[in-house]
């Protein structure tokens, strides 16, 4: 089911011209259909940062089809972004590195200055608060990532914020000739990983259970 997600994701990215028209759409959520269908079918207990992530990957589908009317898809993208947030908060492995921490914070200031800023000079100031929220919010996503422990799951964080900053730059800043394949070989790449950190999560929780149960009967 991922392979086929993977192929046709591919098939969007690199033939994106060759699609009719009328398919542009469907081809284009298809692979998050599949990775959704993949998370729903794990054969996992169903733990909150498994449920609350599939509710996340429905949100950034939703959002990934209403971009054509862009403020729409963008507001579905921020509830997405909120529910992976609320996914990774229902976790507790590890915290953020400090210096993790500042950068992603100094990075954030800077796509607010920068981004926010050239919108705000626009004179579309709700447009420019609307940024300023959206970029505080995938910030937030990717300092609390690490609470899952998964490198999966960071990383997934991580592209997605990378595909944000590509499509903010392409359509507020300057035309990027690799926005197309730029956003959406990072956006499917990190939904592909966060559906592959809920088995990530599962084992790296089971295997605490085990070592805290062990550590127990050894000390009793």
């Amino acid at each position: 089911m991922l392979t086929l997600a993977v192929l046709i994701g591919l098939c969007y990215i690199f033939l994106f011209t060759h699609i009719p028209e009328s398919l542009t759409y469907f081809v284009k959520i298809l692979p998050m259909l599949l990775i959704i269908a993949y998370t729903l079918r794990l054969q996992l207990t169903r733990t909150p940062y498994h449920r609350w992530l599939i509710v996340g990957l429905t949100f950034c589908m939703i959002g990934d089809y209403t971009l054509q009317w862009f403020i729409v898809g963008l507001s579905f993208f921020l509830i997405g972004h909120i529910f992976y947030i609320v996914a990774f908060m229902r976790t507790n492995q590890q915290r953020a590195p400090l210096a993790i921490k500042l950068a992603v914070m100094l990075y954030a200031g800077l796509m607010i200055w920068w981004i926010a800023g050239t919108v705000l000079a626009t004179g579309d100031t709700v447009l420019a608060l609307a940024v300023l929220a959206y970029i505080t919010v995938i910030a937030t996503m990717g300092i609390t990532s690490f609470r899952t422990g998964s490198p999966l799951a960071i990383s997934a964080a991580f592209l997605f914020i990378l595909s944000d900053s590509i499509l903010a730059i392409d359509r507020f800043i300057t035309p990027l000739t690799i926005a197309h394949s730029g956003v959406m070989l990072t956006y499917y790449g990190a939904q592909l990983l966060f559906a592959l950190s809920v088995s990530q999560y599962s084992a790296i929780t089971k295997s605490d259970t085990i070592n805290s149960t062990y550590k127990g009967g050894v000390s009793s």
